[in-house]
């Protein structure tokens, strides 16, 4: 699998942007109010990202400690070793949720780039602001959730000095 790169979220969130102010622009009128629980799922999502990855961080340095000082390991509680599938589960989970996360923050971008400029104008455009301004702020807190998950998910560099190839030309 290979990292995300950060301009293909940017230009896929900035893409459906320009096109969700294009259309809420034309249609605004025909549209229903927005609900401001609209994007809660998106930061419920995030949190459990959040703290999915703080609890892998922690698991997976706690199972190089124990292989790199086995003594160490055996004077303090034993480590529950990671599942190698679920770290790539969790690191497709993470690929996918930050796809859905730069999705989702285009469009609530585009939505908020219409409504903030007609909150003198129209009155259902408060509620509208607020829903959009909490649906940026879920789903910018989605990827960057995702984009934490991701980098806890990658292998570390090899930090064996003393493996085969060493011990050859020693």
């Amino acid at each position: 699998m290979r990292p995300i790169r950060r301009r293909d979220l940017a230009v896929l969130a900035g893409g459906l942007a320009v096109a969700a102010w294009l259309l809420v622009r034309t249609f605004y009128g025909d549209l229903p109010r927005l609900q401001w629980w609209l994007a809660v799922p998106l930061g419920v999502l995030a949190v459990a990202e959040a703290l999915g990855a703080r609890s892998l961080r922690a698991r997976l340095a706690a199972e190089r400690d124990a292989r790199r000082s086995p003594q160490r390991a055996a004077t303090t509680r034993p480590v529950r070793p990671v599942e190698p599938m679920a770290v790539a589960r969790s690191a497709v989970l993470a690929q996918a949720s930050a796809y859905v996360g730069a999705v989702f923050a285009g469009i609530w971008v585009g939505v908020l780039g219409h409504v903030a400029f007609q909150l003198g104008r129209l009155q259902a455009a408060s509620g509208d602001t607020v829903a959009a301004l909490l649906g940026v702020v879920f789903s910018v807190g989605l990827v960057a959730a995702a984009l934490w998950l991701e980098s806890v998910c990658r292998i570390p560099p090899d930090d064996d000095r003393d493996g085969p190839e060493e011990a050859v030309r020693g």
